[in-house]
């Protein structure tokens, strides 16, 4: 942890809060963070008191020391919040955009200048170090800041470089995908109590089989196919069960909800867009 930037958090909600527990523990130390939101001041006090970052009372004041920049605002607010800053940002700064919707282009108009931006999608399993996070760099953001984004990143989880262009499929995806994950747990809990297993027992054995079966396909050559085949004896209980969910088209409707999430992302992103350039 020898990274002696300074970085200003403009925003101090759940990812920020995911990013900070990250930061501190793996890319540079509390006091190199300085955390700043619209105006809840007992929200930054919380988190100074548990991480020791520094608070500032204004965005401009945070921004003024920080090499490294992250937006994590809400996008509704990204206009207000870079004619705040815009002022204060100065060329050799890169920003980390946390904002769904919003292009590089866009916080590169709103900085006016050209400026390095990264733009993020991670996911709520940042808050336990397990993000599965897309990265994407901006006109004026070279390798070395690519790098240090991909850095910063990988202490909440792992991070993959990819074009702008495809990150409302990574949010349709990746960035949507843990809701997924939860949906499945809640009807496997639904089905534990219809068959009559104990709640708590039940948990326990699902959450276990997911682990399991995540680290298999993470420990494995095979193709997730295979793995199920192997688990699948002719005339069994699991063949059973997979009849059923392709009865239901299950395969189906998980490729229709990604592709659906997806559209949506790039709709909410036309929507935002658009309110900026009215703005």
């Amino acid at each position: 942890m020898n990274n002696e930037r300074t970085i200003a958090l403009i925003g101090a909600g759940s990812m920020a809060e995911a990013l900070i527990a990250g930061m501190t523990k793996a890319f540079c130390h509390p006091a190199h963070i300085v955390v700043a939101n619209r105006q809840n001041r007992a929200r930054l006090e919380e988190l100074a008191r548990q991480y020791g970052v520094c608070t500032a009372s204004c965005a401009q004041e945070a921004v003024k020391q920080a090499d490294i920049v992250i937006l994590a605002m809400k996008p509704k607010d990204v206009v207000e919040a870079m004619n705040a800053i815009a002022p204060t940002l100065r060329a050799h700064q890169l920003i980390l955009s946390l904002l769904a919707g919003i292009t590089t282009e866009t916080i590169e108009r709103l900085a006016g200048r050209n400026i390095p931006v990264v733009r993020a999608m991670p996911n709520t399993s940042a808050a336990v170090g397990l993000s599965a996070t897309a990265i994407a760099g901006g006109r004026f953001a070279a390798k070395e800041h690519l790098e240090v984004a991909k850095q910063l990143f990988e202490t909440v989880g792992i991070v993959a470089v990819v074009p702008e262009k495809d990150l409302h499929a990574v949010t349709g995806l990746s960035g949507s995908g843990p809701a997924y994950v939860y949906y499945l747990v809640e009807a496997m809990e639904k089905a534990a109590a219809d068959i009559g297993l104990e709640r708590d027992v039940a948990k326990r054995l699902i959450l276990q089989t997911i682990i399991g079966a995540a680290e298999m396909l993470k420990a494995s050559d095979k193709h997730p196919s295979v793995l199920r085949r192997e688990v699948t004896s002719p005339g069994g209980t699991t063949e059973a069960g997979i009849g059923v969910l392709e009865q239901y088209r299950f395969q189906e409707a998980v490729i229709a909800c990604i592709r659906r999430a997806t559209a949506r992302s790039e709709e909410l992103g036309s929507a935002l867009l658009a309110a900026i350039a009215e703005a």
